[in-house]
């Protein structure tokens, strides 16, 4: 069974996304009070553990829920090999993948303690289709 591991948030661009109890994701916004949000895209960041952990087998620097920007850590689904246009129900609410990676910054901690990031290619973001509130432990299904 997929799930959310880690729901995070900023609420300012630039900053660390933080853990948070539950976001709440609004239909042409994206996530209540994340700076990212807006009626664009990419309104959400989903990031697969399994990438995470790839990552902190490598890195020097502790890799927390966040650290890669990302919104939503989930397990138990590859991210990565969903195509733009998967819709997703996580928890009572519904996304459809619109973009998946993104160009990494030149200045990324991790790229530069590391020497790669996991973002560029195995994240993924999406919009808001079905308003609600997402908690660590919902479960994620892929809809047909």
């Amino acid at each position: 069974m997929a799930r959310v591991v880690s729901v995070n948030i900023s609420e300012k661009k630039g900053t660390l996304k933080k853990p948070a109890p539950e976001i709440e994701l609004k239909l042409r916004h994206g996530i209540v009070g994340d700076a990212h949000a807006g009626d664009w895209h990419r309104q959400i960041s989903l990031l697969a553990e399994e990438s995470i952990d790839t990552m902190r087998a490598l890195s020097p620097i502790p890799l927390d829920p966040g650290v890669f920007a990302e919104n939503i850590n989930t397990e138990g689904i590859d991210l990565k090999g969903l195509p733009v246009g998967t819709h997703l129900r996580i928890g009572e609410t519904e996304v459809e993948v619109t973009q998946i990676g993104k160009e990494c910054h030149n200045d990324c901690a991790i790229k530069k303690a590391v020497g790669k990031c996991v973002m560029p290619t195995e994240g993924i973001f999406a919009v808001v289709v079905k308003e609600g509130v997402v908690r660590p432990g919902n479960e994620i299904e892929v809809l047909k």
